[in-house]
């Protein structure tokens, strides 16, 4: 199945990501599609940082007290352009109710990965991570299987990790169940 619904390709570049080995999350299954890991259960992310597509640099400690969505795509990938769409409507909708979305742009081109962003209209940002680093923190996670989400908690915590593409109606299933846990902002 996951052939069917995700892409893998070759890293292309040499840009550098960092990565911090301070999370204790392991990555074992994928969660199914709209549900999200029962908060008991719940491992804390890694650190991770890089230069976001843009040229800033970013630090994931910028996510803390927010739910996130980490989206690994690539522009070669084609599944990626009908998910990416969709999750620039849910970011539309959320960016203000203490939800942030983090795309990770994987094994690409930065002129293709900037192109890509703005055929398909994403304003969220996006890291530049061309040699996966980011991937690979979260340990056992597979990397080469993109497009791949990750759900952060408020607290940091990884709420669920999809290893295909997430339909709209979802994603937004997930984050209204995350969105109910959290206390009110």
């Amino acid at each position: 199945m996951l052939a069917l619904t995700a892409c893998s390709g070759e890293a292309r570049s040499n840009a550098s990501t960092s990565t911090e080995d301070a999370g204790s999350f392991d990555f074992d299954e994928s969660t199914p599609l709209g549900e999200v890991i029962p908060a008991e259960a719940r491992e804390t992310a890694p650190g991770f940082g890089g230069e976001l597509l843009d040229g800033t640099e970013f630090d994931s400690e910028s996510l803390a007290g927010d739910i996130t969505v980490m989206n690994f795509w690539g522009s070669w990938c084609a599944p990626c352009r009908v998910e990416t769409p969709e999750f620039q409507a849910v970011y539309e909708d959320v960016k203000d109710d203490g939800v942030q979305f983090l795309g990770v742009d994987v094994k690409d081109d930065r002129q293709l990965a900037e192109a890509f962003l703005e055929g398909v209209g994403a304003e969220y940002p996006s890291l530049f991570d061309p040699r996966g680093e980011v991937a690979l923190a979260f340990r056992g996670f597979p990397a080469n299987v993109v497009p791949t989400t990750i759900l952060l908690d408020g607290a940091g915590q990884v709420a669920a990790v999809y290893v295909a593409v997430v339909p709209e109606s979802e994603l937004r299933r997930a984050l209204d169940t995350l969105k109910a846990e959290e206390p009110p902002r």
